[in-house]
């Protein structure tokens, strides 16, 4: 496989403090072994490089501010970069704007900016006198007035809490920030794989997850130097803990309607990765059920040996952290599944009960909610419903690890490429979302986050050579009937086209038989019509506007 990720997302590698050194604005080739990124299904979307990051620290994410679309992205070892946007390949080019100097954390993974274009910034910190201890800083970067650079003040920190010292150490890695701008999320990823004792070699007898583990946390964005301590019943009494049971959902967006999403990775277990619709209270299942099933070592007849589901390459399978566990502490008594995944892609598995890997739509069976070991990142939404349909109003989401297309030489995922864009089509259905997915772009290398401005999607990659993409999607012309009013002339309207173009207005008098009154190249903004012609056909009338990328009725 290709590199990985560190403990951040999950599985494999453990990701110690990261110094920034010296940065050399500029960018950097794409080797010419490494082919690009290429749509598939759509003809209509295309993929552009932009260039790549200019800092010797790898990049995690990707944020745009709202006041101005400015797109902006961080590195772990704390830069803070604003791309500027240049036309042709590879001429885009980074401006550093903060670094460790700046606001003083070197172990970054958290970035998002608020409405007010104030940046906050997630970052952790292991103990100097304990290795075995680490805590999270979450920092508030606010524009000095007059000036391009930044008052940095601390937001919020947590205690001191035990890491298992292991690939497993997810640690704060994610921050939000809500729509109205004053609340943060903050993911906490596990310190276990699956619920297993991981006591650092002795250091925390018998201890499974820790209080400030597993959760999605919140905070005032107005707060300063608020504490999180190392105790649950405090946390929840002062309304800090949104929600648990989470293993590492590294990303979190919220929809243009206001829900938050969040894209969750699995276990070294043949479990599905996840979607979940977050909601404030809810339990998600981790360590007792993850992708819509049962983790079996709750259960005191469990033996690893019959377990289908383990692979001898996993780093926790290798470990024997998968064992007859008599201890395991009770389940919850209420658990919310994710998302189901209708396919059709993104939806592999390997049977429990023989091995074999399956196919859940072609088969017709839930599939909570994609392929293993996808490591699902960078849900984002066209939040301005810019796009054409069929894309108008979705949400998209990476799958960061390579898989094999064909079969099962790695790991995971199977049958499944994976390192691609898909796109989902949310329905609610009862009390949950499901999702129709389908791969929009395939070949990226290791992309970690993506972030939406109008049609164009761009995604960051954490593997070499550490690119940044720019897919720009079909476009909506938008337009839109409104100001329906009758008067003695006939029936008079407006139509809106914020963007302009061709467009048609058709008749109907049972909305399935429709006629073209007529069909104009639209300037942009509102357009007055007065249907004379009403009085002439007497009874029901239906008006619709046909442009070629969308229909408004």
């Amino acid at each position: 496989m290709k590199s990985y990720l560190c403990s951040a997302l999950g599985r494999r590698g453990l990701l110690g403090s990261v110094t920034l050194g010296l940065v050399v604005l500029g960018l950097i080739a794409v080797s010419a072994a490494v082919p690009p990124p290429l749509a598939v299904r759509d003809p209509r979307v295309s993929v552009r490089w932009l260039g790549a990051v200019a800092d010797p620290s790898r990049a995690c994410r990707l944020a745009k501010d709202p006041r101005d679309q400015s797109l902006y992205y961080l590195t772990l070892g704390g830069g803070i970069y604003r791309l500027e946007i240049r036309p042709g390949e590879g001429q885009s080019v980074s401006h550093l704007i903060a670094d460790s100097r700046q606001h003083g954390e070197t172990n970054t993974m958290g970035f998002d900016i608020g409405p007010e274009g104030t940046f906050y910034l997630m970052a952790n910190r292991t103990s100097r006198q304990n290795d075995a201890l680490t805590s999270a800083r979450i920092l508030r970067g606010e524009r000095i007035e007059g000036s391009s650079a930044r008052r940095w003040s601390l937001v919020a920190r947590t205690a001191e809490y035990g890491r298992s010292k292991t690939a497993f150490d997810h640690v704060f890695n994610a921050v939000e920030v809500s729509p109205d701008g004053a609340t943060l999320l903050l993911n906490s990823g596990s310190r276990t794989d699956h619920g297993e004792i991981q006591s650092a070699k002795g250091i925390f007898p018998g201890l499974r997850e820790d209080p400030l583990t597993s959760a999605i946390f919140r905070v005032p964005a107005s707060a300063n130097e608020l504490f999180l301590p190392r105790d649950l019943v405090a946390l929840k009494a002062a309304g800090l803990v949104f929600c648990e049971g989470i293993r590492n959902t590294f990303d979190l967006r919220f929809s243009p309607e206001g829900e938050l999403f969040g894209a969750e990775n699995g276990p070294d277990r043949h479990m599905s990765d996840e979607l979940n619709w977050l909601r404030e209270g809810r339990h998600y299942g981790f360590p007792w059920r993850m992708g819509g099933a049962d983790n079996p070592q709750q259960f005191p007849d469990y033996d690893p040996a019959l377990d289908k589901l383990l692979d001898t390459r996993f780093t926790a399978v290798k470990a024997g952290h998968f064992y007859n566990d008599p201890t395991f502490p009770p389940a919850p008594a209420v658990m919310t599944e994710p998302i189901r995944n209708l396919g059709p892609d993104a939806d592999k598995f390997r049977n429990p009960v023989d091995g074999e890997i399956k196919d859940a739509s072609d088969l017709g069976v839930p599939m909570f909610t994609f392929s293993s070991h996808r490591s699902p990142l960078g849900v984002v939404f066209d939040e301005t419903r810019t796009m054409a349909a069929p894309y108008r109003g979705d949400a998209f989401v990476l799958g960061y690890m390579d898989g094999d297309e064909n079969g099962a030489a790695y790991a995971g995922p199977f049958m499944d490429a994976s390192e691609d864009l898909l796109h989902l089509r949310l329905s609610r259905v009862g009390d949950n979302y499901e999702a129709t997915v389908t791969k929009v772009v395939t070949g990226f290398n290791n992309p970690i986050d993506t972030e939406v401005i109008g049609q164009r999607i761009y995604v960051i990659s954490y593997g070499v050579p550490f690119a940044i993409w720019e897919i720009t999607m079909p476009v909506s012309l938008d337009v839109q009937l409104s100001h329906f009013s009758w008067t003695p002339l006939g029936y008079s309207f407006a139509i809106d086209a914020p963007r302009g173009g061709n467009t048609s207005l058709q008749i109907s008098s049972n909305l399935v038989d429709w006629s073209t009154l007529w069909t104009s190249e639209l300037t942009v903004g509102t357009t007055y019509y007065l249907d004379g012609s009403a009085d002439l056909s007497p009874g029901a009338r239906f008006y619709r506007t046909l442009s070629p990328a969308s229909a408004s009725r």
